[in-house]
């Protein structure tokens, strides 16, 4: 997703702190209020898995370095 929304040739990190300026984390409150439990729990794992990868990754260099 944050492919789509980086410019041809931003860095990932330049396209999030321009995509940060734009609203404060504050103006996204409430926004999933309605959400199921399922639908929290569904992305919850999916967002632990995430983690979990990307610490698995981060390791491999580690220790190839």
């Amino acid at each position: 997703m944050l492919s789509r929304l980086k410019l041809e040739g931003e860095s990932f990190s330049d396209a999030i702190r321009r995509l940060a300026k734009r609203n404060r984390l504050s103006e996204c409150a409430g926004l999933w209020a309605d959400m199921s439990d399922e639908e929290y729990e569904a992305i919850r794992g999916g967002s632990l898995r995430a983690r979990e990868l990307f610490d698995g990754s981060v390791r491999r260099l580690v220790e190839a370095s």
